[in-house]
């Protein structure tokens, strides 16, 4: 530790000796949209650069040039003169000496970000359409860095993993206020609907440190549809062959220049029983949840002032089990095996930020949220009941250090957690706060080298005082091409029984065997996570291409291990004695055939082992290859904004170890591991109009199902009973439809 810091320091106080003056700024257009691919460069030179997808430049500045050039096809050339390196903005013209002016650049769907030095990819709303997006946990199926698993065979929920971690080591913040953590990592992403995305970022391994310092694998936040730029009103309708319906809307208002409100309504339901694979259980859950936000925004450009306010909404109720469950009749019985699960959740959140018009490179953000999560569930025999009170503030100000070359933010947040949890009548109620400072120095030049350190000091109540260092670096020696290497340490509380909900689902025994610890008798979890990546964009007859490659490691110093292995009849918590880590190789390529027809397609490899009671082995339920496979076309778009959009996405799973069942009667016993299979889903979209427009599609259209899902099916009060040995669908194939309607 006292290495770490010493080194820590001793990079901060490098940043002044990078003094190379450059000229940064931003262009845009109409609205102050950002423009991106604008040509920058000095006059009667050959010095230049072009705009990211964000519209920002940084050129190097010489007293020698004094006329900068600004030229984008469409718009008007505009001359700046620059005698000094300061930060420039321009909003372009259009050209209206030019017949007609189209923009016929199309943005990817899915962007992966050449200047960051931290390896970010961006999912646009447009991505999120190519599949049955309605929910959260469900926007990953086409997005090669994120596997989509089932948790278990009874309650249909899905379980995101990222470098070949469960989503508890993922940071999961909406609008980076952190947001599925604690009592709703199970169901989390399924309150989330997926129509209310505008966009998800992906930043694989260490996040920043401004966001706290539970990120161990990387970070996911999803950025919401803003009031200011939302139409008028949305809707989008959607049924399955798996009865389940869905109804999203958007209503927008203008209420002045200045103020905009949205309403978002969802509602979903599944309102018939399936047992596809004749076990005598449901393969969905029935149930019902009701959705509302209401978003305010204020945005005054002149003064650099935008704020938000937002107040949310929902309850969710799953009824699940045996198809001949009757909640009124067999709760609390052994007649039938069933289980009901009740969620309600109440969010208000408000945020509040300046830049400033004079100086742009400055400014300061308040984030505030309060949380209020209950889930009442009982799985069989065993009850579960959770209710959860948090409160997060964050301040935080950015600048400069002498230019704007280098940059800094600094803050300080808060969180408390208020848990009211028991588990088959013991409570293991208690009261989580921290406080911690944070400082981030970037130094930035797109043009070659660019680097995040960081670093911050908390006080948890149950962690002590602790500094969580990360580092992100970025080397782009060539245009199209960018070398990436990143390290960072993270540190956390285990929630081990809202995180493990699926294994409530079974006839195991729950016994924590460390009890010396202050989580659960446990102690904190702590990783480092270190990682690799280059990304090159090239040309391939002509088209864009792009291929990268990743590798990350992490390695715990501490874990709170949940052992399956030991036997079929327990789960065992207790501290990590030996080693424990997670290697992850991702190589993928993409390939645009043509303006409207792209392919992209990854393998990957997962290394993941911990000591176990048993020895040293492989985490069960994780394959160690995966393959995948997008294509995606769409027609030319007509006049009348008529189109057909086409999308297919294929996955194969290599073999995956299975939790040990060999001392279970031979009846009761699976195999050390599954076989390895693949599943299909497509969807076919044809826009009638620019406001109009429907769907279809099917999910596991190879109907391929897991084979014996739920062990102990016949007997599920009896000893050998286990839902949670899930590896692939147990459905089979799913058929979907829907529609969109938009008043712009």
């Amino acid at each position: 530790m006292k290495k770490t810091i010493i080194v820590f320091i001793f990079l901060l106080t490098t940043i002044y000796s990078f003094s190379q003056e450059k000229i940064n700024g931003k262009i845009t257009y109409e609205n102050n949209l950002p423009l991106p691919g604008v040509n920058i460069y000095w006059e009667n030179t050959e010095i230049g650069t072009v705009t990211d997808e964000k519209g920002n430049f940084s050129i190097p500045y010489s007293s020698e040039n004094t006329v900068l050039v600004i030229s984008y096809v469409g718009f008007k050339t505009e001359k700046v003169t620059v005698i000094e390196p300061k930060f420039v903005t321009k909003n372009l013209e259009f050209d209206t000496t030019l017949d007609e002016v189209t923009l016929t650049k199309v943005r990817k769907s899915l962007q992966k970000n050449y200047l960051t030095p931290a390896n970010v990819q961006t999912m646009t709303s447009k991505e999120l359409l190519k599949a049955a997006c309605c929910n959260l946990s469900e926007s990953f199926e086409t997005n090669p860095s994120i596997d989509v698993n089932f948790s278990d065979a009874v309650s249909g929920s899905r379980q995101i993993r990222m470098l070949g971690l469960t989503s508890p080591y993922i940071l999961m913040t909406e609008e980076n206020i952190p947001a599925i953590r604690g009592a709703s990592q199970a169901y989390g992403l399924s309150f989330v609907p997926g129509t209310w995305v505008e966009s998800i970022q992906i930043t694989k391994g260490a996040g920043s440190v401004a966001n706290g310092f539970e990120s161990i694998s990387g970070q996911i936040n999803y950025e919401m549809i803003k009031p200011h730029d939302d139409i008028p009103f949305f809707l989008n309708a959607y049924g399955s062959t798996d009865s389940r319906f869905e109804l999203n809307t958007h209503f927008n208002r203008k209420i002045s220049d200045k103020w905009s409100t949205s309403l978002f309504l969802h509602g979903n339901a599944r309102v018939s029983k399936n047992d596809m694979n004749d076990d005598g259980f449901l393969d969905n859950p029935i149930g019902k949840q009701i959705n509302a936000i209401n978003r305010w925004q204020y945005v005054d450009a002149e003064k650099g002032w935008v704020s938000f306010i937002n107040l949310r909404y929902m309850n969710d109720e799953k009824q699940t089990g045996q198809v001949d469950f009757d909640p009124d009749r067999d709760k609390g019985t052994t007649n039938f095996w069933g289980s009901e699960i009740s969620t309600e959740k109440l969010d208000v959140s408000s945020k509040i930020g300046r830049v400033s018009p004079e100086i742009p490179w400055r400014s300061f953000g308040f984030q505030n949220a309060f949380n209020y999560h209950k889930q009442n569930s009982y799985f069989g025999l065993n009850e579960y009941d959770i209710t959860q009170r948090s409160f997060y503030s964050n301040l935080i100000y950015n600048s400069i250090i002498s230019n704007t070359l280098h940059k800094f933010a600094t803050g300080i947040n808060f969180t408390y957690d208020q848990f009211s949890e028991v588990v088959n009548a013991t409570d293991f109620s208690r009261i989580d706060n921290s406080i911690g400072t944070f400082f981030e120095y970037t130094y930035c030049n797109d043009d070659d080298l660019s680097y995040v350190l960081g670093g911050r000091i908390d006080y948890h109540n149950r962690l002590g005082v602790f500094v969580t260092p990360r580092a992100h670096l970025r080397y782009k020696p060539f245009e199209k091409t960018t070398f990436r290497v990143s390290a960072g340490r993270g540190k956390r509380s285990a929630n081990i029984f809202a995180e493990n909900q699926q294994l409530f689902a079974s006839s195991r025994q729950f016994q924590i065997l460390d009890t010396n610890g202050k989580i659960y008798g446990l102690d904190a979890e702590i990783a480092w996570n270190y990682g690799v990546s280059f990304l090159q964009g090239f040309k391939l007859f002509g088209k864009d291409a792009e291929f990268s490659v990743d590798f990350y490691r992490t390695d715990f110093q501490n874990q709170a291990i949940v052992d399956v292995d030991n036997s079929p009849q327990q789960v065992l918590f207790y501290n990590l004695d030996g080693k424990s880590f997670a290697n992850s190789l991702q190589v993928d390529l993409s390939y645009e055939f043509s303006t409207h027809f792209n392919i992209r397609t990854a393998y990957k490899y997962y290394d993941v082992q911990t000591d176990y009671t048993i020895g040293l082995v492989e985490r069960p339920l994780q394959a160690k290859h995966r393959f995948f496979t997008n294509i995606a076309y769409e027609t030319h778009v007509k006049d009348n904004g008529q189109q057909w959009k086409f999308d297919f996405t294929y996955n194969w799973m290599g073999k995956q170890r299975l939790p040990r069942t060999q001392t279970n009667p031979e009846e009761y016993r699976l195999k050390e591991f599954t076989n390895p299979f693949s599943v299909m889903n497509a969807q076919v979209t044809k826009t009638f109009s620019r406001t109009f427009e429907v769907y279809v599609g099917a999910e596991n259209f190879g109907n391929y199902q897991q084979k014996n899902a739920i062990l102990g099916s016949n007997d599920p009060f009896g000893a050998y009973f286990d839902s949670s040995m899930v590896y692939a669908p147990v459905f089979g194939a799913m058929y979907y439809a829907g529609l969109r309607f938009k008043i712009q």
